[in-house]
């Protein structure tokens, strides 16, 4: 804990305060591009598709790849990495298959704001794009997931208690978001990107004097790691997440849809000409090649130097702590920090825009039947807004019991997300007979089947769950297709595409 060294303290409050003081103001600057639905949902355009593309990167790893994953490494060893490799390779193969149609089909329905208003305009249907908003509300779990990895930072570094830990999070989050939108997301996660870049790069020079053998560091590794317990230094996990090939093969699955998830193919929306999507996906992919490797090594590492920590989330903090000067690691702390805000941040987003934009937008017309579309919209940003609040007490209120591993609540939210979206959002690329009637059912379906599967223990491994419940969405969406498909409907998707 840092209490023992009052430099290394203070440098981390100093930095903290200085860091929390941009990103506020970062907002207020953004204000003046959060005063519409599309603005505050999007800022299409006013931010470098650089820097989205760094902010991409940025939400997708999260508290998961700096603190959860790196925790899971640290419990089971090699087998972790499997994870890793989806990461930065399979996960960037899909943004790169999904980013260009994506976006042109988001043009083509009139610069939609969000993934559930584009799934509504591509199959013509308000209650598909309700369902689905309801659908995001399980990203509350993945903010929960933040939170508490948040709190574990101020609580094993500080020494704050873990309640105060979440309250400064939330507060901190909320204040910037409601008073900046999209544009103080995407710029203060394109910071905070370029952050976790740096703390990864470090954690990877690092090993040079925790672990040595020189330019044979990772043999050096994999040695220690041996003499700890040699079922941590296996291909397949003896136990664990990872135990399997077919386990490991839903893990790239899932990996592979996880780009689909709202608040990362809203980045997409951001973007205001095609010719920008290629510096978006560069900038992205490179971003999340480092952060997503380097710093899940970092747990396997930890393992060697403390095997015996009573928390493995705590894996991280723990190596900065003791492997680096005092400097040194409190900027790295802080990008710790950073790390775990700049999902918590598009999460909020995600969800409070969707509420806005796809609930009340949707809905508020059938009770207010003259309003008009400038007062709707304006009303709709002020829900969007004011439900930052109530979404996140509810994320504190959750988060106050602590849960037994942060990487598995996390997945266990958006693994629910996508088991529903997967299909109709696939589908609705590729498929002309692609029908609404099949898209709310496999939506349903989908995520109903892995709440299911994982709450009643049917199927005990979370993603394997995702697998065969994103299956069964999959044959539902195409049976029923096939069904309710007519000449008509095809003649307006192609249409719609063309």
């Amino acid at each position: 804990m840092l209490t023992e060294s009052s430099l290394l303290l203070w440098t981390v409050i100093i930095l903290l305060v200085a860091y929390f003081g941009l990103v506020t103001w970062i907002g207020k600057k953004g204000s003046a591009h959060s005063k519409s639905m599309n603005g505050f949902a999007t800022a299409r355009g006013k931010v470098s598709p650089w820097l989205v593309g760094a902010s991409f990167a940025a939400s997708y790893s999260s508290a998961n790849l700096f603190i959860g994953v790196p925790g899971l490494a640290y419990q089971h060893g090699t087998s972790v990495l499997w994870y890793t490799l989806g990461c930065f390779g399979v996960s960037w193969v899909g943004l790169l298959i999904f980013a260009k149609t994506f976006w042109r089909y988001g043009k083509k329905f009139g610069r939609v704001s969000t993934v559930p208003e584009w799934l509504g305009r591509r199959y013509n249907s308000k209650t598909l794009q309700v369902i689905v908003s309801l659908l995001i509300l399980f990203n509350v779990y993945y903010i929960v997931g933040q939170n508490v990895g948040l709190a574990t930072i101020f609580e094993t570094v500080i020494g704050i208690p873990y309640f105060w830990g979440i309250i400064i999070g939330v507060t901190i989050t909320i204040l910037y978001i409601g008073l900046g939108g999209a544009f103080a997301q995407m710029i203060t996660d394109g910071i905070q990107g370029l952050f976790m870049a740096v703390a990864s790069i470090l954690i990877f020079i690092s090993f040079f004097w925790t672990i040595g053998g020189g330019i044979n560091v990772f043999g050096e590794l994999t040695k220690q790691l041996k003499a700890v317990d040699p079922n941590l230094t296996t291909f397949v996990g003896v136990d664990g997440p990872y135990n399997s090939v077919l386990a490991i093969m839903a893990v790239q699955f899932l990996l592979f849809s996880f780009i689909l998830m709202p608040h990362l193919l809203n980045k997409i929306l951001s973007i205001e000409t095609e010719e920008e999507l290629a510096p978006f996906t560069l900038s992205s992919g490179i971003v999340l090649f480092v952060i997503s490797t380097l710093m899940v090594l970092g747990g396997l590492a930890a393992r060697v130097l403390f095997p015996t920590l009573n928390s493995a989330d705590s894996a991280i903090p723990m190596y900065v702590i003791e492997s680096f000067p005092s400097i040194i690691a409190a900027i790295m702390i802080v990008g710790i920090i950073s790390a775990i805000l700049s999902s918590t941040d598009s999460l909020y987003l995600g969800v409070t825009t969707s509420i806005g934009n796809d609930f009340y937008k949707v809905l508020a017309p059938v009770f207010k039947k003259n309003i008009s579309q400038a007062k709707l919209d304006a009303q709709s940003v002020n829900v969007a807004k004011g439900s930052l609040v109530l979404v996140g007490l509810l994320s504190l209120y959750i988060s106050l019991d602590r849960p037994d591993s942060l990487s598995i609540l996390i997945q266990f939210s958006f693994s629910a997300i996508i088991s529903g979206i997967l299909a109709p959002i696939t589908l609705g690329y590729f498929w002309k007979k692609a029908t609404n009637y099949g898209a709310i059912a496999a939506v349903i379906t989908g995520a109903s089947l892995y709440v299911v599967f994982t709450q009643f223990n049917v199927i005990a491994n979370i993603y394997l769950a995702m697998f065969f419940a994103s299956l069964a969405s999959f044959v539902l969406m195409g049976v029923i297709g096939l069904l309710t498909a007519t000449k008509e409907h095809e003649e307006l998707v192609l249409k719609k595409i063309s």
